[in-house]
Formats: C-alpha cells, sequence, structure tokens
C-alpha cells in the first residue's frame, strides 16, 4: 500500500533527514529473517537525530493515519522491521550517542541506536560492562535489543538485557514523551510501563534513551569444552549443572549435526560429537567452579573437557558455537534453513524437548541441527530443506511448527528471543490464551489508537 507522505516535507526536518531513494527504500525492506524478494519497501525513510524529531514525525503520522516503522540494524529474525504496509521506515541509526557515564552508580545513559559493543566499550575504562550483551551485540543496536527483548548466551548468569534497564524515555504514537521508571535501582511506584514497552516490537512507541545498569567486570574469565557420546547425555548434564547451581556465565550445546556443520566452515577437525561449552566469571575461586562443573560432567560420561587458560585458548575452545549460525547455510548445496527456531522450556524439560526434535527429523526424514543456550532453557534449531521445491519447504515449516508446539505445551515459549514479528503470531493464543492477547490489543489500542505503530506485527489481523 502506498501512502501520502509528502507532509514529511514540511516538518522541518533537513534534506539528509529524509529520502525516497530506490536503494535507501530497498535497504529498508527487509531484515535478516526476510527473503529480499518478500520484503516490503517503505514510502520514505526518515533518520530522526533527537526525540523531538521523532515526536514531531509521530504526532504528524498518527494524524494522517500513515504507518510508522522503527527500523536500526535490520538484525531481527521474524520479520519485526519491515514495513508490510509501507508508510514511514524510522531509523534510528543516528541516534547513537552515549549520553552519560556513571560510574560511581554503575550506570550508563545512550540512545538506541548505538551498538551494544560501543556501549561496553563506553564503560570499559571504568572497569564495567552490560553483562547481559548477545552475541551479536558487535552488529545489533540498544533500541533494537530492548524492543525485541532480546537475550544471549549470559542470560543463564545475568538475564535479559531488559533486566538491566533502569529507565527509559519513549515517544509514545501521539507524540507525547513519557519516562519509565527511574534511576534508582528498585521503585514499585505505579504500573511498570517500561517493562510494556521492553519486547513490543516498536508497536507502541519508540525508545530514545535508555538509562543501563552495569556491573564490574570480574577478575578471572575461564571457559571450557566437554565432549560427549550422546546428545541426552549432553543435554542432561546441563540440566544437572543449572540444578546443582554450577555458577557459569555461559552453557551452551550443539548436536553431532551441528559440529559436523562447524567442522566444515571452519576447516576444523573436531570430532562429530554432542558438545558443552561453558564459561565461568568470578573474582575468586573460579578453579573450585570448574572442578564442581566437571564433576558434574563426569556423572553424566564426560569423554573430554578441556579448560581453556587465556583469551586466545577460550577463542579456539569457543569457535565451533560462535560461528554456528553463519555455518548452516553453505553446509549444503542443495539446502537452506528455514528462519531458525527460538524455543525455550523450562530447564527440566530441555533433555526431553531436544529428543523430540531429533525424533521428529528423523522420522520426517530433515536434517535439523540442535544448539543453543541451553543454561536458560533455550534451543534453537534449523530445519534445512531444498528452497527450490515448494513441497519440501513446507513440509519443513510443518515439522518446525510442532517443535514450537510441543514446546508450548511444555509450558515453554514460541520464542525466547527472537520476537513474534510476522513469523510466530500463529502461537500467541495458544501460549498465552485469548483473553490475554485480547488484553494486549486493548493496550495496543489505548496506546496507539490510529494503528500507525508497527503494523501487522506481533498480533493477526488487522489494526485498530
Amino acid at each position: 500500500m502506498r501512502h501520502d507522505t509528502t507532509f514529511v516535507d514540511d516538518l522541518g526536518l533537513s534534506a539528509e533527514q529524509v529520502s525516497v531513494t530506490g536503494a535507501d527504500r530497498e535497504q529498508r525492506s527487509h531484515d535478516w529473517g526476510t527473503d529480499r524478494a518478500d520484503g516490503v519497501r517503505p514510502d520514505v525513510v526518515i533518520w530522526p537525530e533527537s526525540t523531538d524529531d521523532v515526536a514531531t514525525v509521530l504526532r504528524a503520522a498518527t494524524e494522517r493515519g500513515v504507518p510508522v516503522t522503527p527500523y536500526a540494524a535490520g538484525t531481527s529474525l521474524e520479520g519485526n522491521a519491515v514495513p508490510i504496509d509501507g508508510g514511514i521506515s524510522l531509523d534510528m541509526t543516528r541516534m547513537d550517542a552515549v549520553l552519560d557515564v556513571r560510574p560511581d552508580d554503575l550506570q550508563v545513559d545512550v540512545q538506541p541506536g548505538i551498538l551494544g559493543d560501543d556501549v561496553n566499550e563506553a564503560v570499559a575504562t571504568h572497569g564495567l560492562f552490560l553483562p547481559s550483551m548477545p552475541a551479536s551485540g558487535k552488529i545489533s543496536t540498544i533500541g533494537g535489543m530492548l524492543a525485541n527483548d532480546a537475550s544471549g548466551m549470559k542470560t543463564v548468569k545475568y538475564g535479559e538485557v531488559s533486566d538491566w534497564v533502569l529507565e527509559l524515555e519513549v515517544v509514545l504514537p501521539t507524540g507525547e514523551v513519557i519516562t519509565t521508571g527511574s534511576k534508582a535501582v528498585k521503585t514499585s511506584s505505579g504500573y511498570d510501563l517500561g517493562d510494556l514497552i521492553v519486547g513490543s516490537e516498536g508497536t507502541l512507541g519508540v525508545i530514545t534513551r535508555a538509562t543501563l545498569q552495569l556491573a564490574g567486570r570480574p577478575r578471572q574469565i575461564r571457559g571450557g569444552r566437554a565432549h560427549f557420546e550422546t546428545l541426552d547425555d549432553a543435554s542432561e548434564a546441563v540440566f544437572d549443572a543449572v540444578r546443582s547451581g554450577v555458577d557459569v556465565a555461559k552453557i551452551e550445546l550443539i548436536d553431532r549435526l551441528s559440529a559436523a556443520v562447524s567442522n566444515a566452515h571452519l576447516d576444523t577437525d573436531l570430532p562429530d560429537v554432542p558438545m558443552v561449552f561453558v564459561e565461568f566469571h568470578a573474582d575468586h575461586g573460579i578453579d573450585e567452579e570448574i572442578e564442581f562443573c566437571r564433576s558434574v560432567f563426569e556423572a553424566h560420561g564426560v569423554t573430554r573437557f578441556d579448560v581453556a587458560e587465556n583469551d586466545r585458548g577460550m577463542a579456539d575452545l569457543w569457535a565451533a558455537r560462535r560461528e554456528l549460525a553463519d555455518a548452516l547455510e553453505p553446509y549444503d548445496d542443495d539446502l537452506s534453513p528455514l528462519t531458525p527456531g527460538d524455543v525455550t522450556v523450562p530447564i527440566s524439560e530441555y533433555p526431553g524437548l531436544i529428543r523430540y526434535v531429533k525424533e521428529l527429523a528423523d522420522e520426517e526424514g530433515f536434517l535439523v541441527p540442535c544448539f543453543g543456550h541451553a543454561g536458560d532453557g533455550n534451543l534453537h534449531y534449523s530445519v534445512l530443506v531444498d528452497p527450490d521445491d515448494p513441497d519440501d519447504v513446507a513440509h519443513g515449516e510443518a515439522v518446525s511448527r510442532r517443535i514450537v508446539e510441543y514446546a508450548i505445551d511444555l509450558g515453554g515459549t514460541s520464542t525466547g528471543e527472537h520476537g513474534i514479528g510476522l513469523g510466530k503470531q500463529d502461537y500467541l493464543a495458544a501460549e498465552h490464551g485469548d483473553a490475554a492477547v485480547d488484553a494486549m490489543r486493548s493496550i495496543k489500542r489505548a496506546l496507539d489508537p490510529a494503528g500507525i505503530m508497527n503494523p501487522g506485527k506481533v498480533f493477526d489481523g488487522p489494526e485498530p
């Protein structure tokens, strides 16, 4: 759908902040999870440079009923930033400043377009870091992380990015600017509007500033990799380590097929066996924690457990897990992965979930590599299909649906960190119930009465 966006010329923005060129519109027509052929071009791209710019654009768009889709790095995987109704693509990447660092309070104020790794670089001189950073921190923005309620490898120890948010400045669709939370480390004052904005995928407003809590960098960091004979042994070892209270900062799992994929991509000769990757953070006593973990793994038949002594050694040990996402596409010339699965279940159900996925893959005749943030019950999987065979693609998508439905039946979620976007809308009611979804829709209508904010995301069906 095309929209009249000529009003943008009268908003007082500079010529460098507005573009209708084909290249700029094309770039923002898709994200990592959307094929370019399925992308939708916005009518205009706008780069706000201040909170006032954002408020001006949203106020004018609401008055005219023109859709606005926030955009930043485009690293989302469920079509979250695709402007499916055209309109305005609001590119937040020029609002990328560190506004203030307060080391005495362990806090930093940042704009939403800043990359995650740039935040950590800015506070490193104070011996601080944002510990919950996802692995994509070098290419994804803080605003995008908060919009999708992102997390990553260190969630098992440090929680999600949202757990480190104290205060947000948010522009509502009407152009009103609100502040949620406070700079105090706790508050029980009023509704928690910050938690409502986080994870809303740009459907309720636009974050223009975030105050984040920081942590001191641990004095000791050690990492290791454990090999197991069977996937059951590896997944049970992860469950036992978490249940037993092993203090790990990261605990990741890859199956035998994922090991083979990584070996092919990295040209390495690791054994094609299930592996568990661990990282420990401590100020003292790290050797004792490593030995505790080793004893737990030994109870589950670990065949090898290597621990690195320095950063270079850890990088080498972790390479097979770190490069896995990029290794899937080139693994087989005839196959391509569907959008990566992102289910999460209670940790006690994790071994059973993986067992189900592998049995289903064998039963249906698909290669389905399994890997993920095992310590918090988050499983990533990719069904490999022949992209030129519509029946094979449809069959693979049906297999993926069965996995999501199984995870929900176990008390889990359809998405641990990628968000709903376009790809997971069908599971919202199954996971939360019709009444809860109706309540969510009511909130959407209250905050976005014109239905302009990232329409077509999270909920299926028409906007208000």
